[in-house]
């Protein structure tokens, strides 16, 4: 194992590093996605459905968060993990909308009356891969089928490489207030090891651009770990964005898996940094960041001050779903598209993997639920131990205990007891009333997460999982 510089890295030794560089999940929900069963039945996604619509869900008259994914990429990035479908034919996405407005028909069937969305997403795959003419359209599609909210969020994910200012200003006129692009590294070595090349002097004319047209707000994608990536290239990308000044920042560590994902085994494993390597890149990046203004929200987000996620984790407010850390509450998400996740209730659902097998569900009049999970009772209580872990890094017993009616010291004794070493190595502080995340700890917070996971039974179970560093 490397040597860590412990002076840039205080409290963090190769010890600290070798027990708590594991693998495990990023918590974007609990249970994790990994733990969907195909036994989870269209019934029951439509019974969820059904019981918001009469107001049986708590928060059943709350705005929806509403997800499309659009799967189309012309090309292959080799880091990614994404539900993909790679083609130069664009003519193929004429089809994929036909049948998407087909499944938002059904899904607002069971939902019975318009219902508001608060935050829509494009996500994918590549959202810019449609053309004008078929973003209009799918635009139009969710407008006449649902009420977008005063002040609601409208995102989607860019390419630098299918956009002009053009193809901007055309999103903002469709009302999109919100921009992810994603830019990875800046580093020509790194950007050619993960066949997504792109300059900054692109990225910096598209930002600018984007300001004047008005958007409210432009989050930046990076990735530490990947091949070709040292900390000084890295260090160089992080000033870069930082001149940039892009309202958010989102800051992932890649997850090798090549046996799960197969544009992953085009990378040469021994050309990825070692642990302590992505570890000085987490930290310069924290500090980087940090130093030139941004609020460190969490895990893998940054944002300006004034920005609606730092404004939110100022205040407690901050929340996490399938998208990572957010400002809306704890509301429902539907999800839309092939592959797509959802919320309803207390039910995840996803929707088929395939482009196939998605058309032919939904051709046969059928919602295109292929798997999901029904909440047991204790799953709920140690959804909230773990997003209150993840999202404030603290939680308060009492809050728990008149939530969920439990004793926490009693219903988490064994758990408990497993934090006396991470308190020891100072990753928490254990109150009586109370469980607090150090400074040192949010290098580890999905470690200090783990222990309350009750599905995370061995080490053999988490070989699916990122590294937490």
């Amino acid at each position: 194992m490397e040597t860590i510089n412990t002076a840039a890295l205080p409290g963090i030794t190769e010890d600290v590093l070798r027990r708590f560089d594991v693998s495990g999940p990023r918590y974007t929900s609990y249970p994790t996605a990994d733990r969907f069963v195909e036994a989870f039945s269209v019934e029951q996604y439509k019974q969820a459905l059904n019981q918001r619509a009469d107001g049986g869900v708590v928060g059943g008259g709350a705005p929806l968060s509403l997800y499309i994914h659009i799967p189309f990429c012309e090309s292959v990035c080799y880091y990614c993990a994404c539900n993909k479908v790679i083609t130069k034919h664009h003519e193929r996405a004429a089809e994929y909308l036909e049948v998407l407005v087909q499944e938002m028909d059904l899904t607002v069937a069971e939902l019975r009356r318009p219902q508001s969305i608060s935050q829509l997403h494009f996500g994918g795959g590549s959202p810019t891969f449609l053309n004008d003419d078929e973003l209009t359209g799918l635009m139009d599609a969710i407008k006449q089928r649902f009420k977008l909210a005063p002040g609601a969020e409208v995102s989607i994910e860019v390419d630098p490489r299918t956009v002009t200012e053009a193809r901007l200003k055309h999103l903002r006129q469709l009302g999109f207030n919100r921009l992810s692009f994603g830019v990875q590294d800046f580093d020509p070595e790194v950007q050619k090891a993960v066949h997504r090349v792109q300059s900054y002097e692109m990225v910096e004319s598209l930002m600018q651009q984007a300001r004047a047209l008005g958007f409210e707000s432009t989050n930046v994608d990076l990735i530490y770990g990947l091949p070709q990536q040292t900390p000084e290239s890295f260090l160089r990308t992080i000033q870069q964005v930082a001149t940039l000044r892009p309202d958010r920042i989102a800051l992932y560590g890649y997850a090798h898996l090549p046996t799960r994902f197969k544009p992953q085994r085009r990378i040469d494993a021994s050309q990825l940094p070692v642990a302590a390597s992505k570890l000085t890149m987490l930290s310069t990046a924290l500090s980087g960041f940090v130093g030139h203004g941004y609020a460190y929200i969490g895990m893998d987000h940054f944002a300006l001050p004034n920005d609606s996620l730092a404004v939110a984790k100022r205040q407690g407010r901050l929340h996490r779903n399938f998208q990572g850390y957010s400002t809306q509450p704890d509301c429902d998400l539907i999800g839309l598209g092939v592959s797509a996740i959802g919320r309803v209730g207390a039910t995840y659902s996803q929707n088929a993997k395939t482009l196939p097998e998605y058309y032919d569900a939904i051709r046969q009049g059928q919602l295109p639920i292929q798997r999901g999970l029904a909440l047991s009772r204790d799953d709920l209580v140690r959804r909230a131990m773990i997003m209150a872990l993840m999202c404030q890094g603290r939680v308060e017993f009492e809050s728990i205990e008149l939530a969920h009616l439990i004793k926490v010291r009693e219903y988490f004794r064994a758990e408990l007891e497993q934090l006396v070493s991470m308190q020891e190595t100072g990753l928490v502080v254990v109150e009586p009333e109370a469980i607090q995340v150090t400074p040192l700890g949010w290098y580890f917070v999905r470690a200090v997460a783990m222990v309350f996971d009750r599905y995370l039974q061995a080490d053999r179970t988490r070989a699916q999982f990122s590294r937490i560093i």
